[in-house]
């Protein structure tokens, strides 16, 4: 068993690459591609899996979903408009993600303004979803009390059974598209000396990079 006492002589030294402000490109999101395409080719477990943290009443709450596009500079995630994520977004939309490669030493943050996506987008990317889990977005109530698996499974029969071939996109389901205000690259260095480049516009909207302290 695992005590308090174990975690603490849980660490590991980073090493494997350098970052500074001169490494990194112009634009951040064009800096994100980048590192994206080099974790896919690395072949990192579930390089898209992103952190997405709300706020509700002053108070955080997050969860990790898949990022699936980077559209006009902004990321975008699909979920339940009508799910508490959805709800807190709609109630304030400012956002923070987090992507987290740690076979690369590597993370990224991301803080900006949340807004939906164009429906016809929406439409779009839920059409290319496997049956199924289009099946699954109508069975869900995300995010309310479930009395039982059973349910659920009874819900997904009949929308099922309701949609045999064509699965519309239901009206409480699509994309959000986060616009980046600020933006941070992580590279893990050891002696947790680690390195962050972090991206801000100035007043005239242009991306600046400066170093920051681990």
């Amino acid at each position: 068993m695992t005590t308090r006492d174990d975690l603490t002589h849980i660490r590991n030294d980073y090493a494997r690459a350098r970052l500074g402000p001169e490494d990194c490109l112009p634009d951040p999101v064009a800096q994100f591609s980048r590192w994206l395409d080099e974790a896919i080719t690395a072949k990192v477990n579930e390089p898209t899996a992103m952190n997405v943290a709300t706020v509700e009443n002053g108070r955080p709450s997050a969860r990790m979903v898949l990022l699936k596009g980077i559209e006009q500079g902004a990321f975008v995630f699909y979920t339940n408009y009508e799910s508490r994520k959805g709800q807190q977004i709609e109630a304030n939309p400012c956002v923070a993600l987090t992507l987290f490669w740690p076979e690369l030493e590597r993370q990224v943050r991301v803080e900006g303004q949340a807004t939906r996506v164009a429906p016809a987008t929406s439409d779009a990317y839920f059409a290319s979803r496997p049956y199924q889990s289009r099946v699954g977005a109508w069975a869900s109530e995300q995010s309310r009390p479930l009395d039982s698996t059973a349910t659920l499974v009874a819900r997904a029969a009949r929308f099922a059974a309701q949609y045999v071939t064509g699965v519309p996109r239901p009206p409480h389901w699509g994309g959000y598209a986060v616009l980046p205000e600020r933006m941070e690259f992580w590279q893990g260095r050891p002696s947790r000396l680690h390195d962050r480049v972090l991206y801000l516009r100035d007043a005239n909207g242009h991306w600046v990079r400066e170093r920051l302290y681990p």
